[in-house]
């Protein structure tokens, strides 16, 4: 499939990267853009050899949020877009949480509102070292969209979110790492490379364990302890009878890598 605003790679170790491509508008948010992600996630979740998706930005900026240039789009054509609780970014946020592969922010620049909220929405956060992250959004005199409100409370902690968002102040690369929202920081000239490679060692890993782990990271959240040990006795056995199971213990007894196939 081909995209207006985007750039899908697949590699042959199974990372499927979807890069931002409006450089010119630092991958700021239009409709186009809004409809052609969820697509392309969809597009990798379905496909059995992608098995980790990378999401970044060309150019300068990961994304800089709803491109509010485009103000004539923004109220909607209809009134079925005008109500539409999903519209813009709703969906981006809920085809990377849908996605049972793990879903990588490579943010290369700036991530601001809609950016900042979908470098959230991912598993892990890797960030450049040069890169900012603001929610911004009180700066344009907007509230929150992107699953911020959720995400970042839930990442961070309430008090630290709060000063986040309602100063609507950046946040280095440094201070993202620290408080605990940057997995790595990665100095810039070594980005793309380190991001590759880190990509490559997750895919490595097994994709049905992969899979039931990011279910259960996810739905740890709002369930409640006795349930998610239900869910986690129930995924682990699943996972007992796969051939990845009798391969990681092959490789151990054999003192060799693995070789998983999702099987």
């Amino acid at each position: 499939m081909s995209y207006e605003h985007l750039l899908v790679s697949n590699s042959a170790d199974g990372v499927c990267v979807i890069t931002l491509n409006r450089p010119e508008r630092l991958n700021a948010v239009n409709p186009k853009l809004s409809d052609e992600l969820p697509l392309a996630m969809n597009q990798a979740a379905a496909d059995d050899a992608v098995r980790v998706v990378v999401i970044t930005g060309s150019g300068r900026g990961f994304c800089a949020g709803l491109d509010l240039g485009d103000a004539a789009s923004i109220s909607g054509d209809t009134r079925a877009t005008r109500i539409d609780p999903y519209r813009w970014v709703g969906r981006w946020v809920q085809s990377i949480t849908a996605c049972e592969k793990p879903v990588i922010a490579a943010i290369n620049g700036a991530a601001a509102g809609a950016g900042f909220g979908l470098a959230l929405a991912c598993d892990v956060r890797l960030v450049a070292a040069s890169a900012k992250c603001t929610a911004g959004y009180v700066r344009r005199g907007l509230s929150p969209d992107a699953g911020v409100s959720w995400f970042l409370p839930r990442l961070i902690g309430h008090a630290r979110a709060m000063d986040i968002v309602l100063t609507g102040r950046d946040m280095d690369a440094g201070e993202a790492e620290r408080i605990g929202l940057a997995a790595v920081v990665y100095a810039d000239d070594v980005f793309a490379e380190r991001v590759q490679a880190y990509a490559t060692r997750m895919a490595s890993g097994p994709p049905i364990a992969l899979a039931l782990t990011k279910r259960l990271m996810l739905g740890s959240s709002t369930t409640t302890l006795d349930a998610q040990l239900r869910d986690e006795l129930t995924h682990i056995k699943s996972c007992f009878v796969t051939k990845d199971v009798r391969e990681a213990l092959a490789a151990f007894q054999g003192k060799r890598l693995p070789v998983f196939r999702g099987e």
